[in-house]
């Protein structure tokens, strides 16, 4: 998909910036909650405890467990016997669903959601490539969409940001008449998505609702699924004035600022909607997190996925303690 339309400081995504981001996920790392059922072996840690490559754990020796992995230190020190657990090492194809469509082409501080989404895909898959993961997507506009294969390597990531930027750079207006729903594209979802694999889904969910809940809880039975809400603040609550200015970049219109009944109403919707995904993600399982594009995005995602310095902090302090 080629696009037309020029570059806007917030309303398009950037191929430099894009590229860029790497560094960001340099600082986090991909978890996952769910034991992975594929068969090849790969970098992600799954929570089977099997022969593997990295040490996880000592526990006190039971009758059957190898004698090559006593750990002679911890067994000296505690006058009993102890044996070495190691994680497993399975492959974890990671695939992320991202909506491109035209209510996503919305922005009222910094970017806009459409650009947000775009830079927050990115840092998933340079973080998965970082992992060796396979890395799969599927990129939904108002007409088109587009499937990626889970495919291993840079190349696999290079590809899904030229496919995102061409989403991206197509859209030009905040609403069609007709679009594509996200209930059908979680029902895409359900039939490409491997066992095993970490989804990620990144939408504004503007049009989830209860029909979308079977597919969420059938997707995480055999998935690591996570759920990313993206907003923008004004969606959240109006600002508190009088009057409300809207522009085209050219054109300024006043608005009579509405009553404070209508100020409740539309913060009480945005609330109770997100409470109603919320609530979903509760009932099957799934990690949910939602993110407001007037905070940086590295802030977001420091605060969504864990780091990989607190990853090794924690295991340091696991092997002092034994």
């Amino acid at each position: 998909m080629k696009s037309a339309r020029p570059k806007a400081h917030g309303a398009y995504c950037d191929i430099d910036a894009l590229l860029r981001l790497r560094n960001l996920a340099r600082d986090i790392t991909l978890q996952t909650r769910a034991s992975s059922t594929a068969i090849m072996d790969g970098d992600s840690r799954t929570r089977f405890r099997g022969r593997g490559m990295e040490f996880s754990e000592v526990r006190p020796y039971q009758a059957g467990d190898d004698i090559r992995n006593i750990d002679w230190r911890v067994t000296a020190r505690t006058q009993k016997p102890y044996t070495k657990l190691f994680q497993e090492e399975k492959e974890r194809p990671v695939f992320l669903l991202v909506d491109q469509r035209s209510p996503m082409f919305f922005g009222s501080r910094n970017v806009f959601k459409s650009v947000y989404t775009v830079e927050l895909a990115t840092v998933i898959a340079w973080a998965a490539l970082r992992n060796n993961d396979r890395i799969g997507a599927l990129i939904f506009g108002d007409q088109e969409q587009k499937d990626l294969r889970a495919r291993r390597g840079k190349h696999a990531v290079l590809n899904l940001i030229h496919e995102l930027q061409g989403f991206n750079h197509a859209l030009f207006q905040p609403r069609v008449d007709k679009q594509q729903r996200l209930q059908d594209r979680l029902m895409d979802l359900r039939r490409v998505a491997r066992p095993g694999s970490a989804i990620y889904i990144i939408s504004d969910f503007h049009d989830y609702h209860r029909d979308c809940d079977e597919s969420l809880s059938m997707l995480s039975r055999h998935t690591d699924l996570s759920i990313i809400q993206v907003y923008d603040p004004l969606e959240r609550q109006l600002p508190d004035n009088k009057f409300l200015s809207i522009s085209d970049g050219q054109n300024k219109l006043d608005l009579a600022g509405p009553s404070r009944q209508f100020y409740d109403a539309f913060q009480q919707k945005f609330i109770a909607n997100q409470n109603a995904l919320r609530q979903a993600c509760q009932r099957s399982g799934v990690t949910f997190a939602s993110m407001d594009v007037s905070i940086p995005l590295e802030n977001c995602v420091r605060d969504t996925f864990e780091s990989t310095l607190s990853k090794k902090r924690r295991q340091v302090r696991r092997s002092d303690a034994l």
